[in-house]
């Protein structure tokens, strides 16, 4: 089984490739990587960084893959910073992705109701064309919102709106990071029924949550487990981490500490599972 992560590199703080490769390979599953860009740390709360696009490295890296005849079982896809760098996403899924293989497609666009500095609505309609191609999207409360048109933020009445709306660009939609009250939910659909999977809300931004949640998604489903299962299990990891994260890390910026929660997450991951 074999994974392909396409996101940036972050060289400071928790996210992306740096988490993905970890958590995904603690899997048990290998991961590959495509850097789509790198940055001395990521962007959330520091300043002067250092951002390196990668684009112009990636069609040779392609060009020396086809020599390999590789082919992936599953492709993750995360930031993309540009429109031409979504289409080498969509030219690598014809290439490269297996027969019968997954996408999963994490489409980074903003957060707290807006789109990053740079993202433009030509943008959000080009990842639509993305996600149309995916099995799996992972968008969080914003993404979801500019994904499906539907005003932010959601509400459990205007969730279920919003799941539906994207079940029309993919079969299994899964909005993370749904705020209300105390607590903070994952809406999802299972066998065309809106569900949602709920924890207690920790107060604080915390760095990277929807890059371990989406990396450790993939992981529980190259494993062999169902989406559901998927679901419940990132979820918990990340809310473990990010309680763990609460106390222990003093600079929020550098995101969670997530590795003291990968043994426990690793023992419920292999209960029950078949090795592949």
């Amino acid at each position: 089984m074999r994974v392909l992560a396409i996101n940036d590199v972050s060289c400071l703080g928790k996210c992306s490739l740096t988490v993905a490769q970890p958590i995904i390979s603690a899997c048990g599953i290998t991961c590959n990587v495509l850097p789509t860009a790198l940055l001395s740390t990521h962007t959330g709360g520091f300043t002067g960084y250092t951002f390196r696009d990668l684009t112009e490295d990636i069609p040779s890296i392609l060009a020396h893959w086809k020599t390999l005849n590789i082919q992936f079982d599953y492709i993750y896809s995360g930031y993309l910073g540009s429109i031409e760098q979504i289409d080498l996403v969509l030219l690598i899924i014809r290439e490269f992705l297996s027969e019968n293989g997954t996408v999963v497609v994490d489409p980074v666009m903003g957060d707290n109701g807006t789109l990053y500095s740079g993202f433009t609505k030509a943008y959000v309609e080009k990842m639509r064309s993305l996600c149309r191609r995916a099995d799996f999207i992972l968008p969080n409360e914003t993404e979801a919102c500019y994904l499906s048109e539907v005003p932010y933020p959601l509400t459990p009445k205007t969730a279920e709106e919003t799941l539906r709306k994207l079940q029309t660009l993919c079969p299994h939609p899964i909005v993370t990071g749904v705020m209300e009250k105390n607590t903070v939910s994952v809406y999802y659909t299972e066998d065309n029924t809106i569900r949602s999977y709920t924890h207690e809300n920790v107060e604080g931004f915390f760095c990277g949550a929807g890059d371990v949640f989406a990396s450790a998604f993939v992981g529980c489903l190259a494993r062999g487990k169902s989406p559901t299962e998927s679901i419940r299990l990132s979820s918990d990891f990340v809310t473990n981490a990010i309680r763990r994260s609460a106390i222990e890390v003093t600079d929020k910026r550098y995101g969670l500490n997530f590795e003291k929660e990968l043994y426990p997450f690793l023992q419920k991951l292999n209960e029950d599972t078949v090795t592949v």
